[in-house]
């Protein structure tokens, strides 16, 4: 089983997790920008963090022969704080980075005025560096929030299907498998969504346009979710290639469309390592 993670917090986790990843075959994640768990003070504290996004967590990853990508914008949990928002100005230099694949997670929280202007703003950019865009759905009223998103999204110009909607359920997986952006569901310990569940969507809605994650981060999470989930489609009947399918091909082919996957992704069978890359050699590429 090879799977690519479209969505995981690798730099809230440890090494161990990515030996332990990559043991299970995972090879390549998308590190998505985050919430710390408090507020930020200041706009260099985002840039701190986006320094650490492109250059020092690829080159942690590396070590254990792990593709590493990511994703940056304002989290929607930061929009409404007037400290936060200068770091609009700032997104544009590192969406043009090596390494970046997409804006987000955007999208809402509290489904405020603030978050609509950030979310609106940020597709914009989206549009502008010809990169798909990561959406955030809102812990609460997530029906309305998804709807209310869909909505945004076709008033921005960006084509649905350069889109994934992130942390689905059984409740929001209609509209936006209606609309034509991607599906993305994040396989949880007590939230979001379990392998059981996933495997009944899967069997309703096919495997197009879906890709499935841990969104592992500081909180209770796990790391090693989409493997589970892969083993419980197996054991549903599904054959391997719909598991290769969901859990490598999909996000490569979402991600990989602008050609912004260039660094080597290894296959299972290859040393823990990059052979040969840069990036081990002590010089992050591209930055």
């Amino acid at each position: 089983m090879r799977i690519f993670d479209p969505h995981i917090h690798m730099s809230a986790r440890t090494t161990a997790d990515y030996e332990a990843m990559r043991e299970a075959g995972v090879l390549a994640v998308v590190e998505p920008a985050f919430w710390l768990g408090q507020p930020r003070t200041s706009v260099g504290t985002f840039i701190d963090y986006f320094d650490a996004l492109v250059g020092w967590e690829p080159f942690r990853a590396a070590q254990f022969g792990v593709a590493h990508y990511c994703t940056i914008a304002l989290n929607p949990k930061e929009a409404a704080d007037p400290r936060c928002l200068p770091v609009l100005d700032v997104l544009p230099r590192y969406l043009e980075k090596d390494g970046v694949v997409a804006v987000g997670e955007i999208g809402y929280d509290s489904m405020t005025p603030a978050e609509d202007h950030a979310f609106a703003q940020q597709l914009q950019l989206a549009v502008e560096h010809g990169l798909p865009a990561m959406v955030h759905t809102p812990h609460r009223d997530k029906l309305n929030g998804t709807r209310r998103s869909l909505d945004v999204i076709r008033a921005s110009g960006l084509a649905p299907d350069r889109v994934v909607i992130d942390h689905l359920n059984e409740l929001t997986v209609g509209p936006v498998h209606e609309s034509g952006a991607w599906m993305g569901f994040s396989i949880y310990p007590d939230t979001k969504m379990d392998p059981r569940r996933m495997v009944q969507i899967l069997r309703e809605y096919g495997t197009d346009r879906i890709m499935i994650n841990s969104a592992a981060d500081w909180g209770r999470s796990d790391p090693l979710s989409t493997v589970r989930t892969g083993e419980a489609m197996l054991a549903a009947g599904f054959d391997a290639d719909a598991v290769d399918r969901v859990l490598w091909r999909n996000p490569r082919e979402f991600f990989g469309r602008d050609g912004r996957l260039d660094r080597e992704i290894p296959e299972p069978g290859d040393s823990a390592t990059f052979a040969g890359n840069s990036v081990l050699r002590g010089t992050p590429v591209g930055r």
